[in-house]
């Protein structure tokens, strides 16, 4: 009866520490899958440093507040960087073209993979609460691939834009296009939609983010729809001649627009 019931016991045990243990896994899934706005300053390894507060212990410290206008990557896994290495999606290259060129911004990547443009558009109240300056809007392939109506990414799109450019930010345009099995017509009209909403928002636009990476040695990964790391650093710098018109190298810190 001993031996029984400290075999119960153990065995009860070891239920217990497997039930923690896969509490604390579902618990640190969980963390994982949280979507983060994450300046790519900071994955970068280029985020302020830490300041003393005079106020506080001498031990005790905090980082300095980033005063630095916002631009904003907003779009789904191709600015999430997916299939990369963490600092490797362009929203972290154009970070250090940025830094080189001696323009202070920060650049905030707000991608994440799976996002069709329904998704934009839901996302787009804490975007507009970073206040940014720029928004480089990028939606749409998962929509295609999903073969969703073309109508509905287009009043998406609109929706993102013109919400955008209330909340007074600029706004780029990142757009994508189809493999050709998705047919000639439908492509066609799938492509039309980002020179039309540039066209009626008067906005930059470039129309294929992949310019200059896809069918490009090393550039693309093997699923043919994400770009490397080499690949998102050229991303960045297809986005660049359209970005630099809108900066300045003399820069206000960060303030919410005023209200009307």
């Amino acid at each position: 009866m001993i031996v029984k019931s400290v075999s119960m016991l153990l065995s009860s045990s070891v239920l217990l520490l497997a039930f923690l243990s896969g509490c604390n896994n579902a618990n640190q899934q969980s963390g994982k899958s949280s979507s983060q706005l994450t300046s790519a300053s900071q994955r970068t390894g280029n985020a302020p440093g830490s300041g003393v507060d005079n106020s506080a212990p001498a031990q005790s410290s905090a980082p300095a507040k980033d005063t630095r206008p916002v631009i904003v990557a907003f779009g789904d896994s191709l600015t999430a960087g997916y299939g990369t290495s963490e600092g490797h999606s362009y929203p972290d290259y154009l970070q250090q073209e940025l830094d080189a060129r001696g323009y202070r911004y920060r650049v905030v990547n707000a991608g994440i993979s799976g996002n069709t443009s329904k998704d934009g558009v839901a996302r787009l109240p804490e975007i507009v609460a970073l206040h940014p300056v720029i928004v480089i809007a990028e939606f749409g392939g998962n929509d295609g691939l999903r073969g969703v109506p073309i109508l509905d990414t287009e009043m998406n799109l609109k929706t993102i834009v013109s919400t955008l450019q209330d909340a007074h930010a600029k706004v780029v345009l990142g757009g994508i296009t189809l493999p050709p099995n998705y047919g000639k017509d439908y492509i066609s009209r799938f492509d039309a939609i980002y020179r039309k909403e540039a066209h009626t928002y008067d906005v930059p636009l470039l129309p294929f983010i992949l310019k200059d990476v896809y069918g490009v040695p090393g550039d693309m990964q093997n699923d043919g729809i994400h770009a490397t790391a080499e690949g998102n650093e050229q991303v960045a710098k297809n986005f660049l001649p359209l970005l630099l018109p809108l900066l300045h190298k003399s820069t206000k810190p960060n303030t919410p627009p005023p209200s009307h």
